[in-house]
């Protein structure tokens, strides 16, 4: 099945190029601003699924990288976005394509508001409101946890509602926990937020006794953070189900179903094309994520006993 889906998807792509294959676009420049840097995975797949559909239109591609995952001083995110647009000016694309939000808050939205050169955005989190899109040059999509259908799929192996969630203190955890509450309606029963490894691992052990099921956020931000540790500790730790919406979270996860990067790049990319085929970004709706990856990590789920039925094996993803 996934097979199949997958073939249909790659289809539905070639004819979408072949769509614009009768304009030239060999004399076009498309600049990707990636907010992160080339080795972190989200930004390698969202550029794959814009290879993926621009490559065979002959349109030049030239890639940026802000690089402020691994940088996060706000002097260093302001000089990356001076030097995006003085490429741009140097450069001189015909249309950008801005992967994930530093790119939007600190290049889009202070210097090309409304301006001549279009603009499609990808992996802005929750609400691309905060930026003050859409504006007349920029149409994009909004990147939305699966968290509804994860949270059903825990509720499966789960002895309760009792809901709760482990996050690192930072803006970006709340915003996250705040849309959930506020879009999906969801209630959390015990929330916890820690700033360092240690905290982390005394909340996990806490969150056992007070919930029935654990929503994990990243840990991108904790201090003193050891992945081997981590997989190794929730190992002895794990008495309830546990879930993500983050790939990079699932070797310390009972069950993910996570974003897939590559519709990011592929949606993205075929709104650049129909923007230089002659189309307004403002005839272009702002569109949010849907597809995503079912994860299960057998390791954790055999320590605390859990079995997963063999469909749902059969059509996820298995980390052994």
């Amino acid at each position: 099945m996934k097979q199949a889906l997958c073939g249909i998807w790659l289809l539905l792509i070639f004819f979408s190029t072949q769509a614009v294959a009768s304009t030239d676009l060999s004399n076009k420049k498309l600049l990707y601003v990636d907010s992160y840097h080339a080795e972190y995975g989200w930004s390698a797949g969202v550029e794959q699924g814009i290879r993926q559909v621009l490559e065979p239109t002959g349109i030049d591609i030239k890639v940026a990288r802000m690089d402020t995952k691994r940088n996060r001083e706000e002097s260093f995110k302001l000089q990356a976005a001076l030097g995006i647009k003085t490429l741009i000016e140097s450069y001189q694309p015909d249309i950008v394509i801005a992967s994930d939000d530093n790119a939007s808050k600190y290049v889009i939205k202070p210097f090309y508001k409304d301006a001549e050169l279009p603009f499609v955005f990808c992996g802005v989190n929750w609400d691309a409101s905060v930026y003050g899109f859409p504006y007349q040059n920029v149409t994009g999509m909004v990147e939305v946890g699966l968290i509804r259908p994860l949270l059903q799929q825990l509720l499966r192996y789960s002895e309760g509602r009792q809901l709760g969630f482990l996050a690192v203190d930072t803006y970006s955890a709340k915003r996250i926990i705040k849309a959930y509450e506020e879009q999906f309606n969801i209630q959390f029963d015990k929330a916890i937020y820690v700033n360092n490894f240690e905290e982390w691992k005394a909340a996990y052990i806490k969150l056992q006794d007070q919930v029935d099921q654990l929503l994990l956020l990243s840990t991108q931000g904790v201090q003193h953070w050891d992945s081997q540790a981590a997989a190794e500790f929730v190992l002895i730790h794990t008495q309830i189900p546990t879930g993500t919406t983050l790939k990079s979270m699932m070797p310390f996860t009972t069950v993910g179903l996570v974003n897939i990067p590559q519709e990011q790049g592929e949606w993205a990319a075929q709104a650049a094309l129909k923007i230089l085929a002659g189309q307004s970004p403002s005839e272009i709706p702002i569109e949010q994520n849907k597809k995503g990856q079912l994860m299960i990590n057998l390791k954790i789920s055999n320590s605390m006993g859990l079995i997963f039925h063999s469909a749902i094996l059969k059509n996820a993803e298995v980390i052994h």
